[in-house]
């Protein structure tokens, strides 16, 4: 064989390949080290890897090496790190075992599995695809019909799917081929392609030892589970004494809460409790099929839940079979087969994260009669959930789960599990990869904080993706002067979410709602981030245009389902920014009265039937004249809150506050440049500082501090962007309310 080469290249990202495992190499770096189109090289960054390789457009640039975000991912490496790529001996793996989510494992057939990954090369530890590798035509076997199976089985997520590589057989790097024993982890496994199917058999969990989950391990579920457990109980073990009773239970329960959040894991746990099965059913995979087989599939079950004892049959993401906008003959079918195997004595579990979009037949007390809800947790909730994630990690004496708690508001179990294991995997890298670390030190073999720091760079929310407000690490010590605003936001917005019980040991309500208004640029914003911080509370965040839409009856849909979720997140922090489009006062509009009923949706959130409990919701604004007065009244936005432009002092402290991480020279004097800013509002004065520091490079790329000359520089480029006729007639708005 030809001896190796080994060439280091930089890395950047394209969707011309994504997710198929293709590397594209420039054709003389293929020539240097002699392969073609096909094989497969191994790639090193922080890990190892492999890939199948690809010629690249000769005019990328030699030094270049074009991967997808997976591959990229297997290495460890961000864009623009340097790899190193060589020769790999095409070997066949002999087996191949992968986990994913227990949705995809009880759906994807292994046949299926193993057609789709078909000539992919993988490593044991890697993350893999279900895209099929058909970029390469010649490169092993292809099933055309592929795609549709997995279309029709997962849906149209199936592209979006990351499996795990658990184990590779055969050599440290392989291909999956025909003859590839290949499945999954803990489940059934496909025999080779051209041989006879095989009686399906089960791969060895990875760690036998870990013991099965118990109500204690669902911090945050421990109510909802005792109610489930109570309701199966009775209804699989006490029958006699419902007969005797001369009465019935219905065993059908709807549990809504966030993606994440251990919906399944809470069911899993509780039927182990009471000895009884669980058949679990990925919904979307199901509404994918022809009505026919939908119907026939849904009658398969229904039977195989009747035979075999106590069974709860848990239908996921119910929304998906049983949507309520348009119901079709499947959900008619879903309901037939609910009451028949419900009578029978089978408990139906359905899960959704949208239990506004689920039928509400469905909810009636023949069908899915007990509703529970899995709410967002809370810093208290997260911290129980972290210490009972982090039991079997050995962490190191500077970890403080609280502190961590703290910073990951809108962060769901799995979330919290994904940043446990992204901070063990920094830690593993890091031991694996410093020779000089001190094994003496008892913390150097553990997860540091400085792990799940890193962690939480990359690790984010994924219940609250949508309208949420990326929470800074600012407080409101950071927030230089606005010393009454500060006070004022303190105990509006604060204290209702800190001090709930002190409010209702006194007897009263606290406030609602809070209007910020001021000119722009002067900080309305980062208040609320800086709030945020300081409270450690869930926020959602929301353009006002956000909300509007053309289509009648989805504004006020729009703002019913973000309070909806707020509830759910409680305690909650609501940011409407630029609240004058969204609420504008009504009888003037010309949209055919949308504004209109989107402000009568805002007053009913607000101040409506439905208590708003532990939920404050903050607006900003600079022209408060053309929000709706209605919703200026006591118990909705009540407190107006003036966010002045800074004075001297107040710009001297901005200052300060924007350069914390700025290297100034000794001869630049913030106090004296405060007060030259005449005009200049707190964005103006962050603005100079970041002049300034640009201004530093120009003179120089080697550049250590700021000086007085890069400031004065920036002085000509950065100009005050107040314009006195707004600031005057803003003052006088905030005297009047005052009055």
């Amino acid at each position: 064989m030809d001896e190796e080469l080994k060439r280091t290249v930089s890395v950047r990202d394209t969707g011309l390949d994504a997710r198929r495992g293709i590397v594209r190499l420039h054709p003389e770096v293929m020539r240097a080290l002699a392969i073609s189109k096909g094989d497969p090289v191994r790639l090193g960054g922080v890990t190892t890897t492999a890939a199948l390789v690809a010629e690249s457009d000769p005019t990328t640039g030699v030094q270049y090496l074009v991967i997808d975000d997976v591959t990229r991912s297997n290495l460890g490496v961000r864009d623009g790190a340097e790899v190193t790529v060589s020769r790999l001996p095409a070997v066949a793996a002999r087996r191949v075992t992968l986990a994913g989510p227990a949705g995809l494992q009880d759906i994807i057939k292994p046949h299926t599995l193993q057609m789709a990954l078909l000539s992919k090369v993988v490593t044991a530890g890697d993350k893999i695809a279900l895209v099929p590798q058909d970029v390469l035509p010649n490169v092993g076997p292809h099933d055309p019909n592929v795609k549709t199976s997995l279309y029709n089985q997962v849906g149209s997520e199936w592209r979006t799917a990351l499996l795990d590589v658990v184990e590779v057989v055969g050599a440290e790097s392989a291909v999956i081929s025909a003859d590839t024993v290949l499945g999954w982890q803990g489940g059934p496994i496909a025999s080779p392609v051209p041989g006879p199917t095989a009686e399906p058999e089960s791969l060895a969990p990875a760690d036998p030892e870990v013991p099965p989950l118990s109500i204690e391990d669902l911090p945050g579920l421990r109510t909802q589970a005792k109610e489930l457990e109570e309701l199966l109980d009775l209804g699989f073990n006490h029958g006699e004494v419902l007969a005797r009773l001369g009465t019935s239970v219905s065993l059908g329960v709807l549990i809504s809460g966030p993606a994440g959040s251990g919906k399944s894991a809470l069911v899993r746990t509780v039927a182990a409790q009471v000895e009884a099965r669980v058949i679990q059913v990925w919904s979307p995979s199901l509404a994918a099929l022809t009505n026919t087989a939908a119907a026939g599939r849904l009658r398969e079950l229904a039977r195989e839940a009747r035979d075999g004892g106590p069974t709860v049959l848990l239908f996921v993401d119910v929304d998906a079979l049983a949507p309520r906008d348009e119901p079709g003959p499947i959900s008619i079918v879903f309901r037939e087969v609910m009451q028949e195997i419900l009578r029978d004595g089978v408990a139906v579990v359905a899960t959704t994260n949208r239990p506004e979009a689920v039928d509400t037949s469905l909810r009636s007390p023949d069908l899915l009669a007990l509703q529970l809800v899995v709410p967002l947790p809370d810093a208290a909730m997260r911290l129980e959930q972290l210490r009972v994630i982090t039991k079997r990690i050995p962490l190191a004496t500077d970890v403080v789960l609280d502190t961590i708690a703290g910073r990951t508001p809108g962060f769901v179990a799995a979330d919290l599990g994904a940043l446990a294991r992204e901070a063990a995997v920094r830690a593993a890298l890091r031991q694996t990869g410093s020779a000089d670390e001190p094994l003496s030190d008892d913390d150097a073999q553990k997860v540091t904080m400085a792990d799940f720091e890193a962690a939480l760079d990359v690790v984010r929310p994924t219940s609250m993706a949508e309208s949420t407000l990326e929470v800074a690490a600012v407080t409101l010590d950071d927030v230089g002067d606005m010393v009454e605003v500060k006070q004022v936001l303190t105990e509006s917005v604060l204290w209702p979410l800190t001090y709930p019980d002190t409010f209702a040991r006194l007897g009263v309500s606290p406030p609602r709602g809070v209007l910020l208004y001021g000119p722009p640029g002067c900080g309305k914003t980062f208040l609320v981030k800086a709030i945020a911080g300081t409270g450690k509370a869930n926020v959602l965040s929301v353009k006002g245009a956000e909300l509007l839409s053309k289509w009648v009856g989805d504004s006020e849909k729009a703002v019913r389902e973000l309070f909806r979720r707020a509830r759910e997140a409680a305690p909650t922090l609501v940011f409407l920014d630029e609240i004058d489009a969204l609420a504008p006062t009504r009888g003037q509009g010309t949209d055919g009265g949308t504004a209109d009923r989107v402000v009568a949706s805002l007053l009913t959130e607000l101040d409506g039937v439905e208590d708003l409990r532990n939920v404050v919701v903050i607006g900003a604004t600079n022209r408060p004249d053309l929000i709706d007065p209605a919703l200026l009244r006591p118990g909705r936005l009540e407190r107006l809150v003036y966010v002045p432009p800074p004075d001297a002092e107040a710009r001297a402290a901005i200052l300060k506050a924007s350069s914390k991480s700025v290297p100034l020279d000794p001869t630049v004097d913030l106090v004296a440049l405060g007060e030259e800013l005449e005009g200049f509002s707190a964005a103006d004065c962050a603005a100079l500082i970041r002049e300034s520091a640009l201004a530093a490079m120009r003179d120089s790329l080697e550049a250590t501090t700021v000086t007085a000359e890069n400031v004065a520089t920036a002085r000509q480029r950065v100009r005050a962007s107040l314009d006195p006729d707004q600031v005057a007639w803003l003052e006088a708005y905030a005297e009047k309310r005052q009055a």
